[in-house]
């Protein structure tokens, strides 16, 4: 990507190599960058972020990733429903609830993606939320975070730049396409994948967490993870999530 002239904030090069192994560790080491985070209610900024992900598409549909995952309803769904389950981390007198909120939500993603085939899926970031940019004082989006690149539609780089009522989801959606088509078209069928991909991006967190529990700093970093009250907000995230997807899909102009 730093090759291609992308605003990324790449690793260090250790004798042409940016993977270093400390023993069983794998490690990067990357420079110290400074920056701000985006101002996701100004149309400039986000139309230069849209600039930034269609170059940053424009290179990814050049190639397909050999050993990376691909965004689906398997990986990032039914796979995290069955280890949290697995894990016994949901309480007991909520497992019914949860059950009775994902299932209906995942099955229904799974009939928004089975609509959507034929979308093509390219190497995209797969994580790019605002902490993820460091705007510069240069007006730069300069991008981080690569670990969770992925074949994927295009749209999963966009979605998570797209919030509020949906007048208001439709201007943004607006200003990121707007900069998006100077360099590459944009499939807008995708659009359709907006809210299973939020889904989908909910029912993973609480895997994520999971997989994660027995690390001291993870139970540092979510304390709350380990009460009632998560599970109870996590279930009524699914059962809203699950009301959002029949809202009206989000179009372009």
């Amino acid at each position: 990507m730093k090759a291609a002239d992308l605003p990324v904030i790449a690793p260090l090069s250790n004798n042409d190599k940016t993977l270093l192994h400390v023993e069983p560790f794998r490690l990067c080491v990357f420079p110290k960058a400074g920056g701000r985070a985006p101002e996701l209610d100004n149309s400039d900024q986000l139309s230069v972020i849209g600039r930034t992900l269609g170059r940053l598409h424009s290179v990814g549909e050049t190639k397909t990733f050999e050993h990376r995952a691909a965004i689906d309803v398997t990986r990032l769904g039914l796979d995290s429903v069955q280890h949290v389950l697995e894990s016994d981390q949901v309480p007991l007198e909520l497992r019914s609830a949860y059950d009775a909120a994902v299932g209906p939500l995942l099955s229904e993603t799974q009939d928004r993606f089975d609509a959507a085939r034929g979308i093509q899926n390219i190497r995209i970031h797969g994580d790019f939320h605002p902490g993820n940019i460091l705007w510069g004082t240069d007006d730069t989006p300069h991008l981080l975070d690569f670990d969770d690149t992925a074949m994927g539609p295009a749209v999963q780089d966009l979605w998570m730049f797209i919030s509020g009522d949906h007048q208001y989801a439709q201007a943004r959606l607006g200003d990121l396409l707007d900069g998006y088509f100077e360099f590459r078209e944009f499939d807008e069928r995708e659009l359709m994948l907006i809210e299973p991909l939020r889904a989908l991006r909910i029912v993973h967190y609480a895997a994520w967490i999971s997989r994660r529990w027995e690390d001291p700093a993870f139970q540092q970093a979510f304390p709350f993870f380990a009460g009632n009250r998560f599970w109870d907000e996590h279930i009524l995230a699914l059962k809203e999530q699950l009301s959002r997807l029949d809202e009206p899909v989000l179009r372009y102009n």
